[in-house]
């Protein structure tokens, strides 16, 4: 090997290892403070997802018996995992909501038994967790840019039981004597009459009501929350854990919660049957929203970021019926914990092991993702955050999926660097090469992936991305992401339009009703000019070429970090990239120095 290109590989070599000394030198999203639960709690996800692995994995049963007993094996693993959670930021009730959900999604049963011996998943989850109950009217839904409450399903449903319009039985017709024991509770009065009838009329009022409130907030009527709300708005009210009359299933078999999950669900307008990622299991959409709605009402009061960790916990099933972190755009950081899902369920296989769980799921983001290398290394950073918490088979799972395609692609960008600024081409020029190759990428891969889905020919490319559009403030000059300015040209079946300022003007103008025409084009690019603008999660194409430039001696890393920043038009999008940089630089020249 001659000088020149031992130095080539020491300078490749200390740039990679700078870069991926610290895992928030890679992104622009606030990392570290996702390891204390604040703006999400994906880490609390991923810490509680290691420890139900492990605990489940060495046999321990997370079955809710009928036992009477003071405690059974579900609520040590209920402890374990909502500590965890706790130490990862997230508070009691976000906690028990959790470690509630991802051991239903194991195999714990939502309930099990009758009067005294009765556990519910939902409510043993919240007594552990040590939070108060909460009625479902205080809960909020995720935030989807406003946010509502169950409120809106709790009222429409009251306001139809006072109307006399919800039990097709009115109380005050019943015998006096006889309402409100046994005669009535598992007689053929509330079993086949009082109980379905509500769960049924009752789960639908409140899911349009939901998805009428949503809608009336500015919001996009998301059908999961609606539906799960709807179904606990009504649970609140039933006798929740009721067996009903033959017609809706077996007996013994068939609770007033599963007829409330049925019509939520259809109501709602989600898909029968739901499939597991990667393994491929049924479930049915009614039974799970009706065990949710059962776990929601007595678990206490998450918080909108606790909802928003539901909704990412349940981007576990392929269908996509919501949750972000689990699909092919890659979004900021902190929803990141839908791969931790998948590789729970996957690690309780018989036979799997991580390697092969983190062989499964690299192949799942090669053939799903826009951008795979921007959603291993979004892996790879949240699972080495969420090992500062607790580590476990799923984050070792994770990383071993994600690692190799990190280093591959770090590698890459630190010898084309290193090549480029030996032959005279500027950090800048690197920089913004390396992005507008991000933008094809995601372009063409979301393009092809869309016209899949739709079963129609869709290409999208963007004629223009610009900072500013319609602000004159420093921070919208400045990032791209604060208000963008965006011209595509978007193509549908077999019609093509051009659209300028897209964001500023074209769906504010489609919103109101003006050129509703355009509204499938913006449907369309939608998805992918989201890739786009939260670029900042991976900010590999600005971080490793000014770590290059600073380790070769071509630059400070000060200057060389401002100036990737600079260049950085998509990839730095949001503020904290320089510093970054600059951190990662500087361990770069340190180890040249040495």
């Amino acid at each position: 090997m001659t000088n020149a290109s031992a130095q080539r590989e020491r300078v490749i070599l200390a740039s990679v290892m700078a870069a991926n000394a610290n895992p928030g030198w890679l992104t622009s999203d606030r990392v570290e403070a996702l390891t204390g639960g604040h703006g999400m709690l994906n880490i609390p996800v991923v810490a509680a997802c290691n420890v139900i692995a492990a605990e489940l994995r060495r046999g321990v049963s997370p079955e809710v018996k009928f036992a009477d007993a003071v405690r059974q094996p579900i609520d040590d693993l209920l402890a374990k995992s909502i500590a965890v959670a706790k130490a990862a930021g997230a508070d009691g009730a976000n906690a028990a909501l959790i470690a509630a959900t991802l051991l239903y999604l194991c195999g714990a049963n939502a309930q099990v038994g009758i009067p005294a011996g009765n556990r519910k998943l939902g409510s043993s989850a919240r007594m552990i967790a040590g939070v108060s109950r909460s009625g479902l009217a205080a809960v909020p839904t995720a935030k989807m840019n406003n946010k509502i409450s169950g409120f809106a399903a709790v009222a429409a449903v009251y306001d139809a039981m006072m109307k006399g319009e919800l039990s097709p039985i009115q109380g005050r017709d019943i015998p006096e004597g006889v309402g409100g024991g046994v005669m009535v509770g598992h007689g053929a009065l509330g079993e086949d009459f009082i109980f379905p009838g509500m769960a049924e009329k009752g789960a639908a009022i409140g899911t349009k009501a939901m998805m009428d409130a949503m809608s009336g907030a500015g919001m996009p009527s998301q059908k999961f929350l609606s539906a799960l709300f709807g179904a606990a708005a009504i649970l609140e009210i039933i006798h929740p854990d009721a067996d009903v009359a033959e017609e809706y299933g077996p007996y013994g078999k068939v609770t007033s919660a599963f007829v409330a999950g049925r019509s939520a669900v259809r109501t709602a307008g989600l898909p029968e049957k739901l499939h597991v990622r990667i393994t491929g299991r049924e479930v049915e959409t009614a039974r799970l929203i009706g065990d949710l709605g059962l776990i929601l009402k007595d678990i206490g009061g998450p918080t909108v970021i606790g909802i928003m960790a539901l909704d990412e916990i349940i981007s576990v099933f392929e269908e996509g019926i919501c949750g972000a972190g689990a699909g092919p755009v890659n979004p900021p950081l902190g929803h990141v914990c839908g791969d931790a899902v998948i590789a729970l369920v996957c690690l309780l296989q018989d036979g799997s092991t991580e390697q092969s769980v983190a062989r499964a799921l690299r192949d799942r983001r090669l053939g799903f993702s826009f951008d795979p290398e921007t959603a291993m290394m979004a892996m790879n950073i949240v699972a080495r955050k969420a090992t500062q918490i607790c580590t476990g088979p799923v984050t070792e799972a994770l990383i071993m999926s994600s690692t190799p395609m990190v280093t591959k692609a770090l590698h890459a960008r630190a010898a084309r660097s290193y090549d480029d600024l030996m032959a005279g081409r500027s950090v800048a020029e690197i920089v913004r090469a390396m992005d507008e190759e991000r933008q094809l990428l995601v372009e063409a891969r979301g393009s092809e992936f869309l016209s899949k889905v739709k079963g129609t020919n869709i290409k999208v490319h963007f004629t223009r991305i610009g900072k500013g559009a319609r602000r004159s403030s420093k921070m919208a000059a400045r990032w791209l992401a604060f208000d963008p300015a965006l011209d595509a040209e978007v193509t549908v079946g077999d019609k093509t339009i051009h659209m300028e300022g897209i964001i500023n003007a074209v769906i504010p103008e489609v919103a109101q009703g003006i050129g509703k025409e355009r509204a499938p084009f913006l449907t369309a690019l939608a998805p992918i000019a989201s890739e786009l603008l939260l670029a900042g999660n991976v900010i590999m194409n600005v971080t490793i070429p000014a770590v290059v430039a600073a380790a070769m001696g071509k630059m400070n890393a000060s200057d060389a970090a401002n100036e990737a920043q600079s260049a950085g038009l998509i990839s730095a999008g949001i503020p904290g990239t320089k510093a970054k940089a600059e951190a990662a630089a500087l361990v770069a020249v340190e180890s040249m120095a040495l």
